[in-house]
């Protein structure tokens, strides 16, 4: 495994500790019955979401890592792709939580785009990890 891998399957793991933070929040709001979580179907569904696509992508961005080494890329290609599967769980959370802050929010502002930033990094990564393994 090279330092750069070794460095950024570090990092997604110390993250591991924020998605189980917001995890704890979450129960915390449906266990105090917090008004605009609970009562505000859409934060609530946009938070669940958020929370999942977390876990879901830090885990896939740590299974991938050793694949990004075995790539025939250039070390810049490497880069490259680590940094478009390490974005993706940053970017889609954001666009979840961010885009319904407000309790009294019943739409997602314009930060729901992050979601789509962060797809799109997904995509980009794994369609360049994918066809350099071919």
């Amino acid at each position: 495994m090279s330092e750069s891998t070794r460095f950024t399957a570090g990092i997604l793991l110390i993250t591991v500790v924020t998605i189980a933070y917001g995890g704890l929040t979450l129960l915390t709001h449906l266990a105090r019955r917090k008004a605009g979580y609970l009562d505000n179907p859409v934060r609530r569904g946009l938070w669940t979401a958020g929370h999942a696509h977390a876990g879901v992508l830090v885990l896939l961005a740590l299974a991938v890592l050793p694949y990004v080494d075995a790539a025939d890329l250039s070390d810049g290609g490497r880069t490259l792709v680590r940094t478009l599967f390490v974005a993706a769980p940053i970017l889609m959370p954001l666009g979840f939580f961010l885009s319904v802050v407000r309790p009294s929010d019943t739409k997602p502002n314009k930060l729901i785009w992050l979601t789509v930033a962060g797809g799109a990094s997904l995509s980009a990564g794994a369609l360049l990890l994918g066809v350099s393994l071919l």
